[in-house]
């Protein structure tokens, strides 16, 4: 059986890459197909820099928190405080952001469909056929094609599309995510304004743990790339550390998060990786939406350049521009997270610091603008000899 309909493209995956994706096509008049599965939450700590909101036309009505200040706690139960100086980070709740996003794609003229992405085949002329499952009225599977002339894979970290679409694709490495939406607190001086990390190894022997606000809820989670490490138990140990324990579970949620970008995202043909499948997580932070999203709208540009010109080529312009833009930003977090997180000693160390209002100053500068500051080298120059002091161990603690 051959698919009838012809669609320009086929957006498989409706979070917030694949959404942004196939709202920027459908707007160009394009007939576009959005595939999402149902029931679908990412766990995510759901922190947005106010880039985002400007870049994507996002109403600050989807901020659920605005966090002012973070706190970082070290081993030793240190705790540092990072205030926001003339900003914040924005919350928002994944399951409305990425639904208000899929639903800005139907508004822009994207068709939407709910299912399950089982394999790409080939009609006799070589054209993509998207095969997807639904669940029919009965409960039985029913199958259904999708025929198009390029595809977005954009889903999700164990991407499917990519692991049968990309050549030579080497097995990515993730960091395992787990958190638990609460109910936070109202009277024992919680702080919905600031976002705590733990750089702790009982928390995380690779990674961190969180506290993140989302108005009337919160995340609490943790992340590690180390087998056997265990997630739930180190998600109870936090709470514990934070006194939540009490505290209402509105729901338990876990995914793997990519830990740096694939070095491929097309086929060379019709077909281009996009957001978590594409690795588009930022090392060190594990931050996720602003990239994916950035992710997404660049590879709607390179398949519009492709079904303008014919040239299968540029759909590798979708990688190619987002490592220009960002490349230098995930090398130097891979750098730390591999360093810094490494050891307690070194986590120390670490959150120490983060003391120092320079390092204060161009984190925060460059979280919300997405962008290496360089506007004030003598403050890279002081946080480069106060890095080398904290390296090998002579900085005061």
């Amino acid at each position: 059986m051959t698919a009838q309909q012809t669609y320009d493209v086929v957006v498989v995956g409706g979070g917030p890459a694949g959404a942004t994706a196939a709202n920027d096509l459908a707007r160009t008049g394009l007939n576009v197909v959005l595939l999402d599965r149902a029931g679908r939450i990412k766990p995510c700590g759901g922190a947005v820099p106010p880039r985002l909101l400007k870049d994507f036309e996002i109403p600050e009505s989807l901020v659920v928190a605005r966090c002012r200040a973070a706190r970082i706690i070290a081993p030793s139960k240190k705790e540092v405080d990072m205030p926001i100086d003339g900003g914040f980070v924005g919350m928002v709740d994944r399951e409305v952001f990425d639904e208000w996003l899929r639903a800005r794609a139907v508004a822009g003229g994207a068709q939407r469909r709910t299912g399950t992405f089982e394999r790409i085949e080939r009609d006799p002329d070589g054209m993509a056929v998207v095969v997807y499952e639904t669940r029919g009225e009965s409960g039985n599977m029913l199958s259904s094609r999708l025929r198009a002339r390029a595809v977005i894979g954009a889903d999700g970290a164990n991407s499917a599309v990519a692991k049968q679409s990309i050549p030579n694709r080497a097995k990515p490495k993730h960091v395992f995510a787990y958190h638990e939406i609460i109910k936070p607190p109202k009277d024992q001086g919680f702080d919905g304004t600031r976002c705590d990390i733990y750089y702790q190894e009982a928390v995380s022997p690779d990674f961190y743990g969180w506290i993140f606000p989302h108005g009337e809820t919160a995340s609490v989670g943790v992340g590690s790339a180390r087998k056997g490490f265990s997630l739930k138990g180190a998600t109870h140990e936090l709470r514990v550390r934070s006194g939540l324990t009490e505290c209402e579970t509105i729901r338990k949620e876990g995914a793997p998060i990519p830990l740096k970008p694939l070095k491929k995202w097309d086929n060379n043909k019709d077909i281009v990786l996009a957001g978590d499948a594409a690795g588009v997580v930022a090392p060190a932070s594990g931050e996720g939406i602003y990239y994916a999203m950035c992710g997404g709208r660049l590879a709607a540009d390179a398949v519009m350049e492709y079904l303008a010109t014919g040239e299968s080529r540029a759909l590798a312009m979708a990688r190619k521009r987002f490592m220009k833009k960002h490349g230098m930003v995930f090398w130097i977090l891979g750098i730390m997270q591999y360093f810094w997180y490494s050891s307690d000693k070194r986590r120390e160390r670490f959150v120490k610091m983060c003391d120092d209002p320079d390092v204060q100053k161009l984190t925060w500068e460059s979280y919300m603008n997405k962008e290496l500051v360089r506007r004030d080298p003598l403050a890279h120059v002081r946080i480069f000899f106060a890095d080398l002091g904290h390296l090998f161990g002579v900085a005061k603690t």
